[in-house]
């Protein structure tokens, strides 16, 4: 992977005028605060960090190539893991007529639901940063996009697989059991080499965006395995377990309609390669009240539903067997919530939701809200829990995990 960084920041560099460009990005303070005392002695009670991500853009030839690098780095005081830098971007996009080439370290997102976004595969989740898992780490890739009056076509060579970051023991929240990192399995001999593969079209259909894909490649969702050597003989607990990367094929579908004040989402894969194909889909809706009491504030009413054929109940007797297993956490779960947006010079916007399990039991909470101060800070909050949580559910082992997370960041 430094290797094939390199090749690329020769080849940009080589390709990019010398005149400057533009620095933005942003520097933050975290605090992570949890209400129960910690299930494991390794863990704390609270948890401080700082990260920083500036973005460098040049624009040359018109604004038709344009040169991004966007490094981040955060530093944990308890979770060694959570310390880490990465290259989100380091790329050169190059646009003509009715085609553009990206090339170099970047980074794709596609969804359009609220609570999930099972059809975004193309980067790696970056898991310690944020366990909503919207951070991404940077991906090698080549994507040529064709753009046609019948829709825009995708085209992705992805050279080099990020594996997905977990807490160490000391971090806060994570599963039960530890997840080995530094043992990590492949299915293919190729390992973090293999060259994966993806296409994907998109196009509006009156008021319905719509966009279909397929993924053949190495998953971005790994399952687990458990070596022998990990699993006590005499009270038959794990220690720890292991990543398995398998080769899979995935293929999505994300539709988005608007009318009138109605947002309609879906989003639905079937994906083969890992165990017995299965399927899962989230879809819903959110409705606007504009200037409720007649203020500058609306209030956006969600629901969704989440459904993963996979189950979620956790596989202790298939993990002892030695087979491999999944950490899937929707079943057949209901997503209630409620988006509030001051339309204010602050830009101040909270969101709520609950997450309610209809098969298993157990409901998660969460609440997040943010506000800027003057042109260059802003303040952001999350709160999230869960309570009456299965102990043979995946997400039991959080279930003491309580925690209201609180950063400000920087802008320039």
């Amino acid at each position: 992977m430094k290797r094939l960084l390199l090749v690329a920041a020769i080849f940009l560099a080589s390709a990019i005028p010398a005149h400057a460009g533009e620095w933005s990005g942003y520097v933050a303070g975290e605090f992570l605060g949890f209400t129960e005392n910690p299930q494991f002695s390794s863990q704390y009670n609270t948890y401080l960090s700082v990260a920083a991500e500036p973005e460098y853009i040049h624009e040359w030839n018109e604004g038709d190539d344009i040169f991004t690098f966007t490094p981040y780095a955060m530093g944990d005081n308890h979770d060694y893991r959570r310390t880490h830098v990465d290259i989100r971007e380091f790329s050169w996009n190059h646009a003509a007529d009715n085609w553009e080439l990206a090339t170099g370290v970047s980074k794709v997102f596609w969804g359009v639901t609220e609570s999930v976004h099972l059809v975004d595969i193309i980067n790696q989740t970056d898991l310690v940063v944020n366990e909503d898992g919207e951070d991404k780490l940077g991906q090698p890739m080549v994507n040529l996009s064709l753009i046609r009056d019948w829709g825009v076509v995708d085209m992705f060579v992805l050279p080099g697989f990020r594996e997905r970051t977990f807490p160490s023991k000391n971090g806060r929240p994570r599963f039960g059991v530890d997840i080995d990192t530094d043992r990590v399995f492949y299915e293919s001999g190729a390992e973090e080499w293999h060259t994966d593969f993806a296409v994907r079209w998109s196009h509006y259909i009156g008021a319905v965006d719509i966009g279909i894909a397929h993924f053949h490649g190495t998953t971005r969702q790994p399952r687990f395995i458990v070596r022998p050597a990990a699993i006590n003989p005499a009270t038959g607990t794990i220690s720890e377990i292991n990543p398995l990367y398998e080769i899979i094929d995935q293929t999505s579908i994300d539709l988005q309609a608007i009318y009138g004040s109605w947002l309609w989402k879906l989003e639905a894969i079937t994906r083969s390669g890992q165990g017995d194909r299965f399927y899962s889909y989230a879809g819903g809706y959110e409705y606007t009240f504009v200037g409720v009491f007649e203020s500058q504030m609306d209030i956006g009413v969600i629901t969704e539903y989440l459904y993963d054929s996979r189950g979620d109940e956790i596989k202790q007797n298939k993990a002892v067997q030695g087979k491999p297993f999944d950490l899937s956490t929707f079943q057949r779960d209901l997503v209630l919530g409620a988006r509030l947006t001051f339309n204010d010079a602050q830009s101040t916007e909270v969101l709520a939701s609950v997450i309610v399990d209809l098969e298993g039991g157990g409901q998660s909470y969460n609440i997040e809200a943010s506000r800027r101060f003057g042109n260059n800070w802003k303040l952001s909050l999350e709160a999230r829990g869960l309570t009456n949580t299965p102990n043979d559910n995946v997400m039991a082992s959080l279930k003491d995990d309580n925690r209201l997370r609180l950063e400000l960041a920087r802008y320039f």
